[in-house]
């Protein structure tokens, strides 16, 4: 099988929808397909290119996977709504040669990441004239989250993307999203509810488990001992409404709590800012860690935290949560009950503490309870076994790419 790969983001970026496409990418070069991807260089979530990319267009192989980076202009400082619509045009823009370079290899499916949605219509009319199937992979409702944060004001941009949205949903072969209420968000835009399909995100199961070599790495963060733990660890943006830890540290500085921001992102900056501004000393903030530390960085800490701010609910789910699950991490996570993540706390009693957003008070609730949990947590590693499995899922996903090539 022939499959072409279209999204902004790959590897070797450690974290959110980089990770799992060249995950994906790299899981079915394995399996003996032919896989070719166009992405942009590594970005995310710092915001910057490394020094071993160049802003332009090249070409690599990776783990039996052909990569073609496109140039894109990268925001700096804030990253505001027009500097982030202008990073996504970007991208659309500069990949339309390398899409068009594409036709005479004629993939046999091509997988369109969302989000970047600019790109589909491309993707779109690159399937129509080759025969192609288009899979149109949602990881982030990026449109439903600006307008939730009011990032972007509603009215006749919304309702003009709303229409857009619900054009281009209809039209793919197949949707495929990575929680249940994305699915039900998708089919409410206009996607068939027979073509789609739930495709979670994943965790690599065995290296979450029994995980060695934990005190001898935290020794080395220099972190406090004798404090529980709090970690907070991904990405840094405003989605999240990480200030939230920073005013819940500020009520707990001599409680024996010690909170931990692990990541990069735009709002890294801001929110370094705001703990200086308090004078903290009951909060650190960690770089971004290797991916292959990670499973010791999630196993050292006590409690984890998982934070959204309201208005983007199941607009995105956060990626972090299944490698939590895995190590069997006792987390706090701020959603509310009518939501995806809600329903899994709720379905499964003693997987996660729920509180609600935005609540200081209520997060440090939610962290004392978690403190005092069994660790590891035993449900979340059995869920996980059950339902996060890497090379399950997959194996599910290629199977119904298989049929809709048939």
């Amino acid at each position: 099988m022939k499959i072409l790969i279209y999204g902004l983001n790959y590897y070797p970026e450690q974290t959110g929808i980089g990770k799992y496409s060249g995950e994906m990418a790299e899981w079915f070069a394995a399996q003996g397909h032919d896989v070719k991807v166009i992405a942009s260089p590594p970005y995310y979530p710092q915001w910057r290119l490394p020094v071993s990319y160049r802003n332009w267009y090249h070409k690599e192989y990776v783990n039996g996977v052909e990569i073609y980076r496109c140039p894109l202009y990268v925001p700096k400082g804030k990253v505001t709504t027009l500097k982030r619509l202008l990073h996504l045009l970007s991208f659309t823009f500069s990949s339309l040669p390398m899409l068009a370079f594409r036709f005479k290899w004629q993939p046999h499916v091509v997988i369109n990441v969302v989000p970047a949605l600019f790109t589909t219509p491309a993707a779109m009319l690159f399937s129509k004239i080759i025969s192609a199937k288009l899979v149109l992979h949602i990881q982030d409702f990026e449109s439903d989250a600006m307008f939730g944060l009011g990032m972007a004001k509603k009215g006749f941009i919304a309702r003009s993307w709303s229409r857009v949205e619900r054009f281009l949903l209809r039209r793919a072969t197949r949707i495929t999203t990575i929680s249940k209420a994305m699915i039900e968000n998708a089919v409410s835009k206009g996607a068939n509810s027979e073509t789609a399909l739930f495709f979670p995100n994943w965790s690599e199961i065995s290296r979450f488990e029994s995980v060695k070599g934990v005190r001898e790495f935290k020794a080395s963060l220099s972190l406090p001992k004798g404090k529980t733990l709090v970690l907070y660890s991904g990405n840094i943006g405003k989605k999240q409404g990480l200030d939230l830890i920073v005013r819940a540290a500020k009520l707990k500085q001599s409680q024996g709590l010690h909170f931990v921001i692990c990541g990069d992102g735009a709002a890294k900056l801001e929110l370094q800012a705001l703990a200086a501004e308090s004078g903290l000393g009951n909060i650190s903030f960690l770089p971004l860690q290797p991916y292959e530390k990670l499973p010791q960085l999630l196993a050292l800490a006590d409690v984890h935290l998982v934070i959204q701010n309201a208005g983007v609910a199941d607009a995105v789910l956060p990626s972090k949560l299944t490698n939590i699950l895995a190590v069997g991490g006792n987390a706090v996570i701020t959603t509310s009950a009518d939501t995806e993540m809600g329903k899994l706390i709720t379905d499964y009693e003693g997987i996660a503490v729920m509180v609600k957003p935005n609540c200081e008070k209520d997060l440090l609730r939610g962290i004392e309870l978690a403190a005092v949990t069994e660790k590891p947590n035993r449900t979340a590693i059995n869920y996980a076994q059950k339902n996060l499995d890497k090379v399950e899922i997959l194996s599910t996903f290629r199977d119904h790419l298989v049929k809709t090539i048939e």
